[in-house]
Order: structure tokens, then C-alpha cells, then sequence
């Protein structure tokens, strides 16, 4: 099997129209390095401390085709210009009957695309109840309503955190429910679908080569349905591996050979099956709290993570980003706080300098902190504004 390319052209326009898998479309046709990007905790450059918003020029609008008046090529293009929903969770939540605001998923979709989004990632298919199509939309009835606004505002849906089974082996239930959610993917017009979670929150490799062959076998289900599979990391994922030295007194090793969990996971899986999103804002969280490691022999030795140098190591297995912004916080922990897209300190426009392939990734704006029970109005104005800082990288 060769792994799938992006659907584009007149194939893959005409079976997003109608809403069908690869498989099913074409047996019903008879003819588809720079610099390395240190976060200013490690002593960066000041010049990567700048605002993104600093960093590029011009600003987003609707008729942006990639180019600025004499700023150069955005790094971005439009058609490529997403968000999760997740970040927009209490507008589409919040009952229509009860304000003005944009309200339920039908609203929040035509806003969005008024700011100049192509792009959404869904997660979940919960609603306010008052909202048109009522509260759950997770089925083939709710996923051709939520095409139908799709196609209205022009907007496309690249993919979903959704049903990934948890137990291995898997029941036929499990995989009753996950086959149901390739179907509404695929209804959706998705080329992709995932999970919020990482593969598994254990140190251990025993525990990653067990997950390892679930995502290997889930994704070949995923793929005769002509769906990529992925996962979502968080900071953790990124952290050492434990493989090796002394064991504990469960048996359990307690030494690392310096490789990265996810790193090792990208390596155990199944590259035409098996992809990965990475959430750019929790690689840097683990670019500042995981620097340093016991080796096998017992020493410390130090390896600051570089996110985009694993995104170009392993070119076509990350499709999807999350592009989220931080300003450095040392005192919290992570290292950062969030922000809209365009107003921290992350180094997209050095990031997607490097990693390339600007018509094959998907950066989706992610804030988890966007929603406000003060200001009911405020993920949306962030997503407004993340927009903005998206359009405006420039090369």
C-alpha cells in the first residue's frame, strides 16, 4: 500500500462533494535545515523572543492568496488556515435562546469563515440542545446536517478528536463504535482522524509497544476507509523513554537510552497508517522540561528537544499541527502560558520555515484558555485575532 495524498484536484473535490471514501469513489468510477528553534528559556536568541505579530507582516483577509503586497509568500496559504473547535467549545455550546452572541455549531462555522478560517477539526459532535440539529450530531444524520454548514460557509473539516478504543484487544464493540466514527468521517469529507490523548501516558517501552500495535491495527482499518489515523501529543510524550539499566522492584526499567517516547512510537509504527499532530506549544513545553536524562552507564546527560527537526525527520507522518502561542512563564511549571496565535513568543515563523510542505500540513489555532465566563464573546474574538497572526507569517 502507498500512503495517500492529500485529496485535491477534480477526484478528490468531486468525492468531498459527495461525501463518500476513496475506496467507495473509485470503484464507482472507471478512471487522485535552518537554525534551530531553542525557546528563549535556553538562551535563544532575543530575536526569538519577538511577537509573531513582530516577526511577519500584513495582516489575514478573506482575498489573501498567499501573497502579501511586497511582503512575501505567507507561510500559511489560505486553503490551509484552520482551527479546532475546541477552542470556540462555549460558543458551540451555548444556547442560542439565551443571547446573540454566535451560538451552536451552524453559527460558529459562519463566523469562523467570516474571519477567513477554510479549516476546522472537531472535538466532538456535541451541541447545545437548542441549537439547530439538537444536541448530539454524532451520527450519519448529524454528520450530513454538519457537511451541509460546512459546504455553506466554505469551510472544510480536516479532522477530529474523537473515539479512539481504549482496551487492547479490542472488543467488537469498541470496534463497532470506531468504525461508525470512520463513517462519519468520511461523511464529513475528512482526510483525517485522531485523538486529543497520547497513545499511552507510561514511561515504559513494554507500554509503548503495546500501543504501538493497537494504533498499527487501527490505522489499517483507517486506511481501507481511506482515512489517516493520528495522535495528538501533549507535553509528556516527548519526555525520555525508560528502556533500559537497574530495574525497580517491579521489574521495571529505570534508565533511558536517550530516545524520546513519541520518537520511538513514530519508529514501531506503520508509516502508511500511523500519523501524528503535533500540538507545537506542548513540544515546547517539553522542550523546556525535558532537557536531561540518566543514561544507561548512570550519567546525566543533556538533549534539548528541537520540534521541528523531528517534524522534518519524519517529513509525512505530521499532517496536522496545533498552533498554539506562549509567553515564557518559569514560574508555572510548563514554562509558558497561552495566548492567542501571533501575540507570543513561539517561533512559527522559523518553525514552519523549516518543517516545509506548506500544501501537505494542516496548522489548526489552538487556545485551550480562549473561552471566558466574564467575557462570553472571548474565544471568538481570540480566534479573530489568532487568525490575524496566522495569515500574517510571512517568508
Amino acid at each position: 500500500m502507498t500512503e495517500f495524498n492529500d485529496a485535491s484536484g477534480t477526484d478528490g473535490a468531486l468525492r468531498r462533494s459527495l461525501g463518500i471514501n476513496r475506496r467507495r469513489f473509485l470503484s464507482t468510477c472507471t478512471a487522485a535545515t535552518g537554525a534551530a528553534i531553542a525557546a528563549p528559556v535556553f538562551g535563544a536568541s532575543p530575536a526569538f523572543a519577538q511577537p509573531a505579530s513582530q516577526q511577519g507582516h500584513g495582516h489575514g483577509h478573506e482575498h489573501d492568496h498567499g501573497h502579501g503586497h511586497g511582503h512575501g509568500q505567507a507561510l500559511v496559504p489560505p486553503s490551509k488556515r484552520g482551527i479546532i473547535l475546541y477552542t470556540v467549545r462555549d460558543a458551540t455550546g451555548r444556547d442560542p435562546l439565551s443571547t446573540t452572541l454566535p451560538s451552536g455549531f451552524r453559527d460558529v462555522f459562519k463566523e469562523l469563515a467570516r474571519y477567513g478560517y477554510k479549516q476546522v477539526e472537531f472535538a466532538g459532535y456535541g451541541q447545545h440542545a437548542n441549537a439547530p440539529g439538537g444536541s448530539n450530531l454524532e451520527t450519519v444524520e448529524g454528520a450530513k446536517l454538519l457537511r451541509s454548514w460546512l459546504d455553506d460557509y466554505g469551510l472544510r473539516a480536516q479532522g477530529n478528536h474523537g473515539f479512539i478504543p481504549g482496551s487492547w484487544p479490542l472488543s467488537q464493540s469498541d470496534l463497532d463504535t470506531f468504525k461508525r466514527h470512520l463513517e462519519i468521517a468520511n461523511i464529513l469529507g475528512m482526510d483525517h482522524m485522531g485523538t486529543g490523548g497520547d497513545p499511552t501516558g507510561s514511561a515504559y517501552r513494554a507500554d509503548w509497544d503495546v500501543a504501538a500495535d493497537k494504533w498499527n491495527a487501527l490505522g489499517k482499518i483507517a486506511h481501507r476507509e481511506g482515512i489517516k489515523l493520528y495522535t495528538h501529543n501533549h507535553d509528556a510524550a516527548y519526555g525520555f523513554l525508560l528502556d533500559g539499566g537497574p530495574l525497580d522492584d517491579q521489574g521495571r526499567p529505570t534508565r533511558s537510552s536517550g530516545i524520546r517516547k513519541l520518537e520511538y512510537f513514530l519508529k514501531v509504527t506503520d508509516p502508511k497508517t500511523v500519523w501524528l499532530e503535533m500540538d507545537v506549544y506542548w513540544a515546547h513545553v517539553a522542550q523546556y522540561k525535558f532537557h536531561t536524562y540518566t543514561a544507561l552507564d548512570g550519567s546525566v546527560r543533556e538533549n534539548v528537544f528541537d520540534p521541528a527537526a523531528v517534524v522534518r525527520r519524519y517529513n509525512k507522518r505530521y499532517p496536522l499541527f496545533h498552533a498554539k502561542d506562549g509567553i515564557i512563564n518559569t514560574a508555572s511549571g510548563d514554562g509558558y502560558d497561552m495566548v492567542p496565535f501571533g501575540t507570543g513568543v513561539i517561533d512559527y515563523r522559523t518553525f514552519f520555515s523549516r518543517v516545509g510542505e506548506t500544501n501537505y500540513r494542516n496548522p489548526m489555532v489552538e487556545q485551550d484558555t480562549a473561552p471566558s465566563s466574564t467575557d462570553l464573546a472571548q474565544s471568538l474574538k481570540q480566534a479573530k485575532i489568532s487568525y490575524q497572526g496566522m495569515a500574517a507569517l510571512r517568508k
